[in-house]
This record gives C-alpha cells, sequence and structure tokens, in this order.
C-alpha cells in the first residue's frame, strides 16, 4: 500500500487510475509522483501475516503503516475503498476514489509499480513462477506453477483456488 501527500495546487502530468495506464505510463508519472511529492511512503505486510489475518485486514494494516509512516503527516486522508481504522486524524472512504482523486489515484500508481518491481525481483531470483508476467494474480499459469512447484516463501498459504484441488501443500 502506498500514501501520498499532494499540494493541491500542483498538477502532476499523467495521474490517473492505475488500472487504466500502462506499464510504460505508470512508471513515467512514479518519477514525477515521487519528484512533486510533499511525502511519500509504501507499506508492506508478509504474506506469513496476510496468513494470519487475511487479506482484508492486511491491506488495512498496510494502509495504516503508509499513512503513518509520512512526514509531514497528513491533515486529512482520502482512502480508496473502507475506512482505516486506528488512524489518528479524520479520514473519508470513497468508493472508486482512485477514479475521483489525484492523491489516491498516485498512492495507487505507487503502490502498483512498487508491487511491479518487486515481481520482477522476485522473478529474477526464482523464475519458476513467471511473477513478472502475472504480478502476483491468480492466473493460469501462475495456478500451474503452484501446482507443479509448490508455494515459495513468498505464496501465502492460505490462498487456495478450488483450481489448485488442494495438491499444493
Amino acid at each position: 500500500a502506498a500514501a501520498v501527500v499532494l499540494d493541491v495546487r500542483t498538477y502532476v502530468r499523467g495521474v490517473a487510475d492505475s488500472k487504466v495506464l500502462t506499464a510504460l505510463a505508470r512508471e513515467r508519472a512514479f518519477g514525477r509522483i515521487r519528484h512533486v511529492a510533499l511525502a511519500c511512503e509504501v507499506a508492506m505486510v508478509s504474506p506469513a501475516d496476510i496468513d494470519r489475518i487475511n487479506i482484508h485486514q492486511a491491506s488495512l494494516l498496510a494502509m495504516r503503516q503508509a499513512i503513518l509512516a509520512l512526514s509531514p503527516a497528513p491533515d486529512f486522508v482520502l482512502v480508496d475503498g473502507f475506512a482505516i481504522p486506528g488512524l489518528p486524524m479524520p479520514q473519508r472512504a470513497i468508493i472508486g476514489g482512485d477514479r475521483k482523486s489525484r492523491a489516491i489515484a498516485a498512492a495507487s500508481i505507487i503502490a502498483k509499480v512498487t508491487r511491479d518491481r518487486l515481481m520482477h525481483d522476485l522473478h529474477a531470483r526464482d523464475p519458476r513462477y513467471g511473477f513478472d508476467q502475472h504480478k502476483g494474480y491468480a492466473t493460469a499459469a501462475h495456478l500451474a506453477a503452484v501446482s507443479r512447484f509448490g508455494y515459495s516463501d513468498e505464496h501465502r498459504r492460505t490462498f487456495r483456488p478450488p483450481s489448485l484441488f488442494d495438491t499444493v501443500t
């Protein structure tokens, strides 16, 4: 998860919902965002912690950690989707926020580019799983690799789609 503080008077070219941008457009926007952001932080939760607390709670935890790491701290937080428990500052959850808020869209871009870079690093360490192609999504190729090779240290053990037929240990 990422958190970004932008000056409301600063326009950042290329910032839009990360899901509608190409990988190249996200990379370009990433650099622009990092250059002009007043603050920018990324937080990650380990696969073991995700297994322990569930994916939703882990997402909220990562968002809270990223926000609390910001310096300067924001006076007010806009959040994509769900309110984040335990924030010491006021917040507003916005469904579809990455299409409605520049700061949420910027955070989405920072998070997705960081994730993609991590997936490329994981692929370089162990190419059997094709992390560079599926970026951690449960594509047919990813599920086939997990079925063939078992889980890596980077896989959540609680993610067991029916297509694996519980053959993975």
